[in-house]
This record gives structure tokens, C-alpha cells and sequence, in this order.
């Protein structure tokens, strides 16, 4: 596992989703790396290492909303994935399977984060709604304070909702997953899936008309 680590390491900045890349060969697919990965080829896993980190990073930071969550989140799915090579098939796309080891590290992450919260806000007495930190411009605070504000609100009423509906907003509305591939990881149908967004919307509506009613 330290050897892993050590090699694994990060340098992350803010990602942005591709916007091109050139055509895969047969034998730099996800599929192929993935098998000359499980035969013991690190070099092969390197390339879906560097392939695949900001999806990974970009995902889990928007469960967590915390940058050095997120990278070391990210850094978790990837030695997880190394250690649990062997178990990995391509009936499934590797982006599908990663996914689901970041689904499952981020969800342990946040509840630990949640039962520390509340522990430490019993002891200082402290009251009101997790703090999160919003990431944009402020060269303009003036200008930008009411979205910077409408940012905080979402960023808060998403970090309110249970677990399994932050983590279907994340799939769907944030990394724009595909239905089919967000079933493969939860584990139900596709029409199950889209049901899980459609309650998992309604609760996010819920808990943000009422704080944007406050702050107007």
C-alpha cells in the first residue's frame, strides 16, 4: 500500500473537464489497461491513473466541497483501486467501477465528517448549518456577493441532504453521468436511477427554496 502511495501522487489544481482527446488506440482502451494492469504492467495503470484523475477528483470534491478531502479522496480511490485490481471486469467500464470505490470512500468520508461535526458543535454549543467554502472570483465582491451567496446556499442545502441523494445530484446534475452508468453503480435500473434523481431534486428544492426566500 506505501508503495502505492508514493507513487501515486498528486498534483491537482482545479480540473476542468476535457475538452478533447485524441483517439485511443486498442491498446491504450481503458479495457486493455486494465488487463495488462491485473498482469502486474504499473505502467499500464499510471496511464488510467493520469487518465482518470480529474473525474476522480472533480467527483469527490463536490461530495466533500473540501480540497484536501478531495485529494486525498482522490489519491484513496486510485490505491483502492490498485489493491482491488484483481476484481475488477470489463463487462463494466473502469470510469463505472472507480466511480463506485469513490461513491462508496466519500460517503464513509462524510458521515465521519458529520458525526465529528456534531460532536464538536455539542461541545462548543455552537448551532446552524456546516460551514462550506465557496470557490470563485472575489477580484469584485461587490458585484459578485448574490452569486457568490446563491453558491454558499446550494453548496449548504446540498451538503444538508442525506447521503444517497447528494450522491445522485452529484451523478447526474453535476458530472452529467449517464443514467445507465449511474445504475450500474448503485446497483438498480435505469428507471430506478432516474427515480432516485427525481427524489433527490424534490429534497434539494426543499431544503433551498426556504433559504433563498431568507436571504432575498
Amino acid at each position: 500500500m506505501m508503495v502505492a502511495r508514493n507513487v501515486l501522487r498528486l498534483n491537482l489544481q482545479t480540473p476542468a473537464k476535457t475538452a478533447h482527446m485524441d483517439p485511443l488506440t486498442d491498446r491504450d482502451s481503458d479495457e486493455s489497461l486494465g488487463a495488462r494492469a491485473r498482469q502486474g504492467d504499473f505502467n499500464a495503470f499510471e496511464k488510467l491513473f493520469e487518465r482518470h484523475r480529474d473525474l476522480v477528483y472533480r467527483f469527490v470534491y463536490q461530495m466533500s466541497s473540501r480540497r484536501d478531502d478531495a485529494e486525498d479522496l482522490t489519491q484513496e480511490v486510485f490505491v483502492r483501486a490498485f489493491q482491488n485490481l484483481h476484481r475488477y471486469r470489463d463487462e463494466a467500464k473502469f470510469t463505472t467501477w472507480l466511480v463506485r470505490i469513490a461513491t462508496n470512500l466519500a460517503t464513509d468520508r462524510s458521515r465521519m465528517y458529520q458525526r465529528r461535526q456534531t460532536l464538536e458543535n455539542q461541545e462548543s454549543g455552537a448551532q446552524g448549518a456546516l460551514a462550506w467554502m465557496t470557490v470563485g472570483s472575489i477580484d469584485d465582491p461587490v458585484d459578485n456577493l448574490e452569486g457568490h451567496r446563491r453558491t454558499a446556499l446550494l453548496r449548504q442545502a446540498i451538503s444538508e441532504l442525506p447521503d444517497h441523494h447528494r450522491t445522485v445530484i452529484v451523478m447526474r446534475d453535476i458530472e452529467e453521468m449517464e443514467y445507465k452508468d449511474m445504475s450500474e453503480i448503485l446497483g438498480c435500473t435505469i428507471g430506478g436511477a432516474k427515480l432516485r434523481v427525481l427524489r433527490a431534486r424534490r429534497a434539494l428544492r426543499d431544503r433551498l427554496a426556504p433559504k433563498l426566500a431568507e436571504a432575498t
